[in-house]
């Protein structure tokens, strides 16, 4: 199947809009301002210890930090963690931690908070529990050593610790609960570069500075404000009319791109999406009648135009990627893994084998696709599988609802019988693939895990295996079965790598410096006069 990408384009139009690279500085920071920040849909917590939604990630680092940060090319930078060390075996990270850090209610920073946010990321965090499932202990042999203790080899850990990912949590507001409850999850109290003061749900979140920040004289901005605009076209006049400052994650209608390029007023960034790239996909419920049948899904595969999703709905802004690991994570990513080529009457012909005739109205059967409500772009994903669908006798009703509703309909009630989303693969397909297919992440109530609820024990052992293998090639050539497996059951079907935009007014600067983007703190940002 080819990969299609617009990426040069768009890499083009970033530098015809801004003439600076990600990070660039042209002049020294400036003090003081408000930063609108756009972030679409409203998350669903701020903090990020027990949730890996895309809008928590995008607030949760502007309270909590991380042990470390990734520049562009992931290398691994300080942050609350200013040295490090791996054994040679593999089986003991250690850290040392920055001095005289302060929480934000006053409290010292020390080891204790790192053992302590370990151990909740291990037992609660969706993907946490199998970055961490190795991890026997983490010793605390004083207040600024931390040392991660494997019972056995994890080797993509040390790009694990970024904020948005592996939050470091206060001890003493979150030792012995559940961070699903924790008021704190959601009046976050950290050591960051900006302090939480209010969520108004529906309309904003404020932050403001932290006087006493670790790395003074920053953050530079006296005040961030998270606003949500669920309309996309009031999002595209908001950047227009400058309510907002920035937002990520293409915030704007794809089709309303051009347009908003002529405003010299705005810019756009690419950069600042390598940690996360994400992954399009469609996810069936196999525990649903219809499509527990492996023919169902084929034919469901046949159906669709994979070409038509990026050209269409996407307008070109993406890569096609047939398999769960994106092309974006080259050394793992199998090309030779074979496509459903889109075949409208291989899918009749499937349908018909499965014993699912049409009646006499031509449908076959029915079914409801809940999409996620992240963006327009899922809408019209949902709106071109009921086109699709119909043709091979499958009649699709659309369901919306809001994020909340969404995660609770899939992941606790499970009452959906197949969605259309995006799954981060982030910086490894241990963290970012493993828990949409390991059988022991099947888990009601615990978001972006195997919602399908798919079981194959090879495929159990092939990820538990990737897990803990340091040969490089062995652990590519795990991955790349993997990939050939998942092809043949279909418990999704992995649509497109999404190329990721960046709108900002011109006047911030410093927004992106690193490779998580506008997931990272902001302390770097300034506004120009």
């Amino acid at each position: 199947m080819p990969l299609i990408s617009r990426r040069a384009a768009v890499a083009g139009l970033a530098l015809g809009w801004t003439g600076l690279g990600p990070g660039a500085r042209a002049a020294p920071p400036q003090r003081g301002g408000t930063l609108n920040f756009l972030v679409e849909p409203e998350p669903p917590a701020l903090s990020t210890i027990a949730n890996t939604a895309g809008p928590s990630t995008k607030v949760s680092g502007k309270v909590l930090e991380g042990l470390l940060t990734y520049g562009f090319d992931m290398t691994p930078r300080p942050q609350l963690a200013t040295a490090w060390s791996v054994s040679p075996d593999g089986l003991r990270y250690s850290f040392k931690l920055r001095e005289e850090v302060k929480w934000h209610d006053g409290a010292d920073f020390t080891s204790a908070d790192v053992a302590t946010s370990i151990a909740l990321l291990q037992q609660y965090h969706p993907r946490g529990r199998g970055t961490f499932a190795n991890v026997v202990t983490v010793e605390a042999p004083d207040a600024h050593s931390a040392i991660i203790v494997l019972s056995k080899p994890a080797p993509y850990l040390i790009s694990a610790f970024a904020a948005s990912e592996s939050p470091i949590v206060p001890k003493h507001l979150f030792d012995g609960t559940d961070p699903a409850t924790n008021r704190f999850t959601n009046a976050p109290v950290g050591t960051g570069p900006f302090i939480f003061k209010e969520w108004v749900r529906g309309s904003h979140i404020i932050y403001e500075r932290n006087p006493n920040y670790w790395d003074l004289p920053k953050p530079y901005i006296d005040r961030l404000v998270v606003k949500f605009i669920p309309d996309a076209a009031a999002r595209t006049a908001a950047f227009e009319s400058a309510e907002v400052d920035i937002g990520g994650e293409s915030p704007v209608p794809l089709s309303e791109v051009g347009r908003l390029k002529q405003d010299k007023r705005l810019g756009i960034e690419t950069a600042g999406y390598n940690y996360s790239p994400s992954v399009t996909r469609i996810e069936f419920n196999l525990d649903n009648p219809y499509l527990k049948d492996l023919r169902v899904r084929q034919a469901i595969a046949h159906a669709i135009d994979r070409k038509v999703i990026l050209n269409t709905v996407w307008y070109g802004y993406g890569i096609i990627s047939p398999t769960p690991i994106s092309p974006s994570l080259a050394q793992y990513f199998n090309p030779a893994v074979p496509g459903y080529a889109y075949d409208p009457r291989k899918a009749d012909q499937l349908l018909d084998e499965a014993g699912f005739k049409r009646g006499a109205d031509g449908v076959r059967f029915r079914l409801v696709h809940d999409f996620l409500p992240y963006g327009d772009g899922y809408r019209r994903t949902a709106d071109y599988l009921r086109q699709a669908l119909s043709k091979v006798g499958i009649d699709i009703t659309i369901r919306s609802q809001d994020f909340a509703t969404y995660i609770k309909r899939v992941y606790t009630d499970r009452d959906f019988d197949f969605t259309n989303n995006s799954m981060g693969n982030t910086f490894d397909p241990t963290v970012g693939v493993q828990r949409l297919y390991w059988s022991r992440n099947f888990k009601k109530g615990v978001p972006f895990s195997n919602g399908s609820h798919y079981v194959n024990p090879e495929v159990d052992a092939l990820l538990e295996a990737a897990t803990v293998e340091l040969d490089p090639a062995k652990r590519v050539a795990e991955f790349k079965r993997f990939q050939d497996i998942i092809a043949q059951d279909v418990p999704d079907l992995t649509l497109l790598t999404l190329e990721s935009l960046t709108i900002y007014n011109t006047k911030v600067r410093d927004h992106t410096v690193g490779a998580d983007g506008l997931n990272g703190n902001f302390a770097d940002v300034w506004i120009a006069g």
